[in-house]
């Protein structure tokens, strides 16, 4: 079958940087594993981007998830870090599918110098699977309804005290440098593990651009001793979920895509999931879904309510959460795949997009919304 095209920095865009799983790469890697039958079908290719993704149909009828990596971007320790988070939480009764071990007992297959992983389809309907992860979920019920699974999944990492990953990881929802009490140098330190930023730090309009973070950095800095650290999601939102119909009160039955999980804060990570559904940022002009963001932090609250020191965390957070996934983008599409467009979209867009709308009125409205929002809904069902 063709591939779609795949989800970029700003929509749906004809070329994909990783070439698409095909039926021979798949029984090549399938055949490490102890299945009854042969691939014999490839229903569908993933639009995400990162990576290559396929649902495979072997012979027998069985139905497989395929997913392939580039190991420059995610190596086997990376593979193993999330592996080892979401048995975890499988430990825990979440519904988090892990990957299917090979003959040898690997959870992760090396072959021709790619890295696999696969999994067996999760139960329920993935609803939002042609939405690409900056859009609001499709009704009030389901925001709050993700609010609440947010809520558990931090509850069940608790208890986990892996530390956090790598610097020199691509692409995670991080916030080693963000939580240094000098932003600047914290970044400097931060970005000499990650491919190319060196060169951009230096450049000089840097010192220009970081002045637009510095004021968001003032606010969470007095709060940076009372973190508690806890392992999140660290891409929450709807198409990283699968559901039990296609109904407005549908659960949540299916949790997945940890790649971008890490060691941060319940606050930080339940900021991620705000940044990521509530505001249209692919929209012309953005706009904020106001009724499903009341309902998921709403559906948060009821499970887990935060601390007080975490309700001001949030707020300090939003502005700043996609700080280091941004500039870690312009890493990956500088270096690993040269789409120099996109990297000067993550930077202009979304790094300092995002952030100068924070500082305009609409944004200011946002933030002092949800600091009053927060108190409301702090113990509201």
């Amino acid at each position: 079958m063709t591939a779609p095209g795949q989800f970029g920095v700003k929509g749906v865009q004809a070329e994909r940087h990783w070439p698409p799983l095909t039926l021979e790469e798949a029984g090549r890697v399938l055949g490490r594993f102890a299945l009854a039958s042969a691939p014999d079908t490839l229903l569908w290719h993933g639009q995400r981007p990162f990576s290559a993704t396929a649902l495979v149909k072997l012979a027998d009828g069985t139905v497989l998830f395929l997913k392939r990596h580039d190991p420059r971007l995610r190596d086997y320790a990376a593979l193993i870090e999330e592996h080892a988070f979401m048995a975890h939480l499988t430990a825990q009764g979440l519904p988090v599918q892990v990957p299917v071990k090979d003959r040898a007992g690997r959870s992760v297959t090396e072959e021709n110098r790619w890295i696999y992983e696969v999994f067996r389809p999760l139960s329920g309907l993935d609803l939002y699977r042609d939405v690409q992860s900056w859009e609001p979920f499709f009704c009030v019920e389901q925001a709050r309804t993700a609010g609440r699974a947010l809520a558990r999944l931090h509850l069940a990492s608790k208890e986990y005290e892996a530390p956090a990953r790598p610097n020199d990881r691509l692409l995670l929802s991080s916030f080693q440098a963000i939580t240094q009490p000098d932003l600047e140098a914290g970044l400097a330190q931060w970005g000499k593990s990650q491919p190319g930023l060196n060169a951009l730090f230096q450049s000089p309009s840097w010192e220009p651009d970081l002045k637009v973070l510095l004021p968001f950095h003032d606010r969470l800095k007095p709060l940076l001793p009372d973190i508690e650290p806890l392992w999140g999601h660290g891409d929450w939102h709807p198409s990283n979920q699968f559901w039990t119909s296609r109904d407005p009160t549908a659960e949540i039955c299916g949790i997945f895509d940890f790649g971008m999980s890490d060691r941060t804060c319940a606050a930080y990570d339940l900021a991620v999931a705000i940044e990521r559904t509530a505001i249209t940022w692919l929209a012309p002009d953005y706009t904020v879904a106001w009724d499903q963001l009341t309902a998921l932090l709403a559906g948060y609250q009821f499970i887990r309510p935060l601390s007080p020191t975490e309700r001001k965390l949030v707020v300090a957070f939003l502005p700043l959460v996609h700080v280091e996934f941004a500039l870690s983008e312009v890493s990956y599409y500088r270096t690993l795949v040269h789409d120099e467009a996109s990297a000067t979209g993550a930077y202009s867009g979304y790094l300092l997009g995002h952030a100068h709308w924070f500082t305009g009125s609409e944004g200011q409205a946002l933030l002092n919304w949800l600091e009053a929002t927060l108190e409301q809904t702090a113990s509201c069902p």
